[in-house]
């Protein structure tokens, strides 16, 4: 059969995430958007504002194809530019608020930055990247927190910026494969790479997170993953798809969060592993046991099961995705089975600390042997490489075809994590594949050990890591955050805990105490610890 159709404008919408806010506003225009604080806002005035911050950047020359880059908290102000940026056909580029001048100076330049939005907060740091920086024309807006101190960089504010503006109109790109967002990866070694996402992606990202995640109604979402974060692992735009409310938070602690989660009728939210950590490890006047179940989607790396049946205890759901800066955030997720009713609340933990399986609008996750190239079984036992296909893959990297095309390979997106297969399909994280720990030829999976460690009554956090060593070539070195008001435990007797828990070889031969360094996700900053490791062999 000859095909003679093609697409046309009755049949054929380019998708981007832009259409989520224009249906929103129109169909709930008076419920609340975004609070932050005494701030809030409806979804018309979201709607408004976003486009006024489009006709602000068009009438600073601002074209398609520019980059707009954005130094914030979670504020109402960054939720704005997630619709106000791209309206006008700019590239989103949110950057980690933590990031020291140099690494700044460096994007700055990297991404031809046009126009920052900075916060206050941080212009000591945006101030000397700025002077470090050869991108020399940068138009500097201030986002001003009057409940933060902070030094005012640019010529106006953004409440003034976008005030005098008139709102842009609101036209979906001509092409679903323009760049939407530019996210610098963590930059663990080397310069930083910056990943360019497509509005395609963004769109089915969002769509695909809420039948996934088992999303309803109108969710109360507390933003406690950062925005700058694969854009926030795009729950922006999925919230804006129910017409849910984006409650904005600056205060990460243990006791902020339980207070928004009990003063907000907070349903769901984001977080890595290390903040549940602090959440269920909190000082007992802090913590809020719930009458109620409140969703939580936790990311960024393994969670211990230990973390999870605590969780559980106080009425936080949890499940467990997997992704990368990569591929939008998450791209598995551990889908709950009916029979899992049946298992003690241990056992559930354990399952629950799995990847799982593809997101619906993942199209295929795969396991491969490191030499073969071919699947490994489903064994749970033996490793490989994890490879993803789907619509929620990066375009590549920003001026870097070399490393675009290492990571394109076998028609795939590989990772470069470890993982293991479960019969059923489901895959567990090994480690990075740069963590696992070869010790006198034997691999060591270093989240098995945390996993581990994180049972012990004192510890809050464990990170292990490769250690130099002259007979086995390298040992494990563990790295532990005490749980407040606990002394530090005596080594022979944590030695000893350990051995009767694992095989000789996996326990930990040196052990470090103190807080661990981690990024504003929440993440531990391994390659920190690997530095201070080596020094110890």
């Amino acid at each position: 059969m000859v095909e003679l159709f093609k697409p046309t404008r009755a049949n054929y919408v380019p998708l981007s995430p832009l259409s989520f806010l224009s249906r929103t506003a129109a169909i709930f225009p008076d419920r609340i958007a975004v609070r932050y604080g005494v701030r809030c806002y409806t979804w018309a005035q979201v709607m408004d504002r976003s486009r006024r911050l489009a006709g602000a950047l068009k009438a600073a020359g601002i074209k398609q194809g520019d980059v707009v880059s954005v130094i914030a908290a979670n504020t109402p102000e960054m939720v704005e530019a997630h619709y106000g940026v791209p309206l006008c056909g700019a590239i989103l580029n949110t950057i980690n608020v933590r990031l020291e001048p140099e690494t700044l100076a460096y994007i700055f330049d990297h991404a031809e930055t046009k126009v920052l939005l900075t916060d206050t907060a941080f212009s000591a740091s945006v101030q000397e990247a700025l002077a470090k920086t050869p991108n020399k024309n940068i138009q500097i807006i201030d986002i001003s927190d009057p409940d933060v101190p902070g030094e005012a960089l640019g010529r106006q504010d953004y409440e003034t910026f976008i005030a005098k503006a008139e709102p842009h109109g609101y036209d979906l790109p001509k092409d679903e494969w323009q760049s939407l967002a530019l996210n610098y990866t963590s930059g663990t070694s080397g310069r930083p790479k910056g990943v360019l996402y497509h509005h395609r992606g963004a769109y089915l990202m969002a769509m695909g997170t809420i039948p996934a995640w088992g999303m309803h109604g109108h969710p109360e979402y507390l933003y406690c993953v950062p925005l700058f974060h694969c854009n926030g692992w795009n729950h922006v735009w999925s919230i804006t798809i129910l017409g849910g409310t984006i409650h904005c938070i600056r205060d990460l602690s243990a006791a902020s969060i339980w207070q928004q989660i009990t003063q907000q009728g907070i349903t769901h939210f984001g977080a890595a592993p290390i903040i549940l950590g602090n959440l269920v490890n909190a000082p007992a006047d802090q913590v809020a046991p719930l009458n109620r179940t409140v969703e939580v989607l936790t990311a960024g790396a393994p969670p211990p099961a230990a973390i999870l049946a605590k969780c559980a205890a106080l009425g936080l759901n949890v499940t467990q995705a997997y992704g990368l800066t990569e591929t939008y955030g998450h791209t598995s997720i551990c889908t709950p089975q009916e029979d899992w009713a049946d298992l003690t609340a241990d056992a559930l933990a354990v399952v629950k600390a799995r990847q799982g399986v593809c997101l619906p609008i993942t199209e295929e996750i795969s396991v491969v042997d490191m030499t073969t190239r071919q699947r490994v079984p489903h064994d749970g036992q033996t490793q490989g490489e994890i490879l993803i296909r789907g619509n929620t893959i990066m375009k590549g990297y920003h001026k870097n075809a070399d490393a675009t095309m290492e990571v394109f390979r076998d028609g795939a997106f590989c990772t470069g994590d470890a993982a293991v297969v479960h019969p059923g399909g489901y895959i567990e994280i090994r480690d990075r594949l740069k963590d696992v720990i070869i010790s006198g030829g034997e691999n060591i999976s270093s989240v098995e050990v945390e996993g581990l460690l994180y049972k012990h009554p004192a510890v809050a956090a464990a990170a292990v890591v490769a250690m130099p060593d002259e007979k086995w070539g390298e040992v494990p070195c563990a790295f532990v955050e005490l749980k407040q008001g606990e002394a530090e435990p005596n080594l022979e007797a944590l030695t000893s805990w350990c051995r009767e828990r694992m095989a000789g070889f996996k326990t930990p031969k040196r052990f470090e105490f103190g807080a661990l360094p981690k990024t504003a996700t929440g993440k531990i900053q391994k390659y920190e610890l690997r530095k201070a490791a080596k020094k110890f062999g």
